[in-house]
């Protein structure tokens, strides 16, 4: 798939593909708790990104496996946290679940002055894909790795700067922090979403680009734009010739950043229900024509139980927080 995006008509036949192969019966479920009505699953984003298509993918399955109806319901705004606010009033009876991301779950507790709930309000489930974020270079530039990007910047030092979708959002503060580890300088100029940031880096109004995986790769792959690192520890299977952050500098050695999407439960959920999700979460990741829509989308299933995607997002909170910190970085969430 070369798309930015799974177009909805692509989420739409995946989905009805998971919900028919999901019927089929299997064995050894970890519990029989199973939900009684409707099962709502709250996308806190906008229709047709990652985490509404994830949303919609497992939402299918879920009706499927369960014999109930799964209605996915898109509550956008304030960064993810309308959306998360209305999963944390919730009854944690199971039939209430967060497709989180980033940004609600993991920055906002840091970067957003009015935060109107805490991370113990969640009960992490499962993390299901993680997707890199990508370093590229308007070709103008010359530059072509990492490593020459650090050479450029200490030699030429004001004159580059540096796009994103926006201000606390995760392709910003991969930014930052690339820049706190190396001890260099680049002008921020954020913008208001991916889109118009990649149409900055492309027109050379900006010279390097913090983005997700997509939409910047096929831009990359065309030349229009250089690619010079992914931000996780391993490489992309769609781009292996990409190399990561950490090949390109030893003040990087530690470096990971990616997009996750996860699911969380409001706190109060007893263990079987939290039990009974993740099981279904472990087989929707395992299907094989699940891995072959991930797979599509540039990103690699990140299965795990209640603890270690706890442990995660924790993490997650605490690299974030100390990025905020020494940027500086308070908003309003709105």
């Amino acid at each position: 798939m070369t798309a930015r995006l799974l177009s909805r008509r692509r989420v739409l036949t995946s989905a009805a593909a998971l919900s028919a192969t999901a019927a089929l019966p299997r064995l050894g479920r970890a519990t029989d708790w199973r939900p009684s009505e409707t099962v709502r699953v709250i996308v806190p984003a906008a229709p047709g990104g990652t985490t509404d298509v994830m949303g919609r993918l497992l939402a299918a399955h879920l009706q499927a496996a369960w014999g109930k109806a799964a209605v996915v319901e898109n509550r956008s705004g304030g960064g993810g946290t309308i959306g998360t606010s209305e999963v944390v009033r919730q009854k944690g009876d199971g039939h209430t679940i967060l497709v989180g991301n980033p940004g609600p779950n993991a920055i906002a507790y840091s970067i957003f002055r009015n935060m109107n709930y805490k991370a113990d309000q969640l009960q992490p489930v499962s993390n299901l894909i993680r997707i890199p974020n990508i370093v590229s270079a308007n070709p103008s530039t010359g530059i072509k790795s990492i490593a020459e990007l650090i050479a450029y910047i200490k030699a030429n030092p004001d004159k580059l700067t540096y796009g994103s979708s926006g201000v606390g959002q995760s392709p910003h503060l991969t930014g930052a922090w690339f820049l706190q580890l190396t001890g260099l300088k680049m002008v921020h100029v954020p913008f208001r979403g991916a889109g118009p940031a990649l149409q900055a880096a492309l027109g050379n109004d900006i010279q390097i680009l913090f983005d997700n995986l997509y939409p910047s790769l096929p831009q990359t792959q065309e030349g229009k734009l250089t690619a010079l690192a992914v931000t996780t520890p391993e490489r992309s299977a769609l781009a292996p010739n990409i190399p990561t952050m950490r090949e390109g500098a030893p003040e990087l050695a530690k470096f990971d950043v990616s997009s996750w999407f996860g699911i969380f439960l409001p706190k109060s959920a007893p263990a079987p229900i939290v039990e009974a999700l993740n099981n279904e979460i472990k087989v929707f990741l395992a299907r094989e024509d699940t891995k072959k829509t991930i797979e599509a989308m540039g990103a690699r299933t990140d299965y795990g139980t209640p603890q270690q995607f706890s442990d995660f997002v924790q993490a997650e909170t605490d690299k974030f927080a100390a990025i905020i910190k020494q940027e500086g970085l308070q908003m309003d969430a709105n």
